[in-house]
């Protein structure tokens, strides 16, 4: 039986939980697809022969890169997991909530680690403190594009609840 969701949309809850499942997976693969080939690229960095020139700052600054590479890589495959030890449960608007908050996480981790790797390839290539303010002007434009313009879309447009929200089904 169909019903309308306060979206415009005449949908079940099954039904919108199965578009907003295909819509994340979409999202998914653009991001894990950079956050692989990121992180494929850190993990050779400490082969090459240059690396032995890195000073202990520069060290640092790449072992935190790796680790923030590793966590948003883990959170933003985690969604892919969740579902597959959840399918079958009848289960699916859980998941695609849980699976969003992942995806969301993965995006501030994934912010985290293109600074950290700015600022060392920066610091390599530039020598001085020009490479924080290059960086600090990434930041902003990085949280301008993935939170900021969003987050001002929803305040000009509809203020109405999230379609995964609980209250509206």
């Amino acid at each position: 039986m169909s019903q309308t969701t306060g979206t415009g949309r005449e949908e079940t809850q099954e039904e919108r939980a199965d578009r907003q499942w295909s819509e994340l997976l979409q999202e998914l693969r653009v991001a894990q697809t950079g956050v692989q080939i990121l992180f494929g690229f850190l993990l050779a960095v400490v082969f090459q022969s240059r690396f032995e020139d890195l000073g202990d700052v520069d060290r640092d600054i790449y072992v935190v890169t790796v680790m923030l590479g590793s966590a948003t890589a883990a959170t933003l495959i985690g969604p892919v997991s969740y579902h597959r030890l959840l399918t079958g449960r009848r289960m699916k608007p859980e998941t695609v909530i849980w699976a969003s908050r992942m995806t969301v996480l993965g995006l501030v981790l994934l912010f985290c680690t293109m600074c950290s790797a700015l600022l060392l390839i920066l610091r390599v290539a530039l020598h001085d403190a020009t490479a924080l303010w290059l960086v600090g002007g990434m930041a902003l434009w990085f949280l301008a594009c993935w939170f900021v313009f969003p987050l001002w879309a929803i305040a000009k447009g509809r203020s109405g609840p999230r379609e995964s929200d609980p209250d509206t089904a």
